[in-house]
């Protein structure tokens, strides 16, 4: 399996920037993405569009094109459903609506060979370019490379989070502030004071252990003031949302000088 560069980042202390893929299927996407400068990119199989063979499409061309390539998956239930990207060649996972220690250790278990877990045995696949070698060293490097993000959405993960964040194997958690905003009582209103209250809560307890977090927010000037507080796992905006924004200043720009 081929170095994990964002999780190697990571743990320098370094930060890495990343986007999601909500609805392009084309895997070209994955060039795009890395001729723009993003590190990674996870393609959103939670509310997306996506068949596994179009993960695994996806997994080739992030190869090709030397960029990081993660999925979140539709839940954080069932063994198969975390290792099955894995072995078509995603390289990480985003697991949503985690809050428990249980269910983290549920994760590691499915996402990792032995020692650690009990992932199905699938060696000779895209991650290992189908090539036959000593099973141990593609154990060791699968169980090394595997990067694997929580996705904190309710109080409950936020209350727990000294333990999740303990437990080896995971690597860095990214807070959904539409889903934690309706989980307090305030659905869509990501700037209310106590949503704002309990992202600078996790922020907090990553910070002093300094453990990689995240928030995924629409624009670099509302990244900003979370990166000056210490976030380094940097999620901006979607695809549609790079298109249509993007797509929204041209015509703006072009109809001023026409209208």
């Amino acid at each position: 399996m081929r170095e994990n560069r964002t999780k190697r980042l990571l743990k320098e202390g370094r930060s890495v920037i990343g986007t999601m893929v909500s609805e392009i299927r084309s895997p070209n996407i994955a060039q795009m993405l890395a001729t723009a400068g993003f590190d990674f990119f996870i393609l959103d199989t939670e509310h997306g569009p996506f068949s596994m063979e179009t993960v695994q499409d996806m997994a080739l061309s992030a190869r090709g094109a030397d960029i990081n390539f993660f999925v979140r998956v539709p839940t954080r239930f069932g063994h198969h459903n975390l290792s099955r990207p894995l072995d078509v060649g995603a390289e990480g996972l985003l697991i949503p609506q985690v809050e428990t220690v249980e269910e983290v250790k549920n994760i590691v278990r499915a996402t990792r060979y032995f020692p650690v877990g009990k992932r199905g045995m699938s060696l000779k696949k895209l991650p290992n370019s189908y090539a036959k070698g000593d099973p141990k060293e593609l154990i060791e490097s699968a169980n090394k490379e595997v990067f694997i993000i929580l996705q904190i959405e309710s109080k409950t993960a936020i209350d727990n989070l000294e333990e999740l964040i303990s437990i080896e194997g995971v690597d860095a958690v990214l807070i959904g502030p539409n889903d934690l905003s309706q989980d307090l009582g305030f659905p869509g209103e990501t700037n209310h004071p106590v949503v704002q209250e309990y992202i600078q809560k996790l922020a907090d307890k990553c910070n002093r252990v300094n453990f990689p977090w995240g928030i995924h927010l629409e624009s670099p000037s509302s990244l900003i003031p979370w990166i000056e507080k210490g976030m380094r796992f940097i999620m901006c905006s979607t695809d549609t949302s790079i298109i249509v924004d993007g797509g929204n200043s041209i015509v703006r720009a072009l109809r001023e000088k026409i209208s």
